[in-house]
């Protein structure tokens, strides 16, 4: 069974979901992740949270990146890892 944890935040009156994953996915095809946020936004919308799902990781040489919608890109820009982390305070599970 799949466990997540997510940092659900509000900001500017939006409900945000950040899912913090592995290293790896930001070495999938686009495509694969488009899918895989679309099953989270899925999988947490069914346990009962509202927002939007982004996706947050580390790249390979420790940048931080994130796919999620275009509108948040100035604020999720100026996210760390280690900001996700700390701000968990959900678990959704499969």
């Amino acid at each position: 069974m799949p466990t997540y944890k997510v940092a659900h935040i509000k900001e500017q009156g939006q409900d945000m979901l950040i899912f913090p994953l592995a290293t790896g996915f930001g070495n999938q095809p686009i495509s694969v992740q488009e899918k895989e946020l679309g099953a989270l936004q899925y999988r947490a919308r069914s346990a009962g949270l509202a927002g939007s799902a982004v996706a947050f990781w580390q790249d390979n040489v420790g940048q931080t990146r994130y796919l999620g919608p275009a509108q948040w890109q100035a604020f999720l820009r100026n996210l760390s890892i280690q900001t996700v982390l700390a701000n968990l305070n959900r678990e959704i599970s499969w």
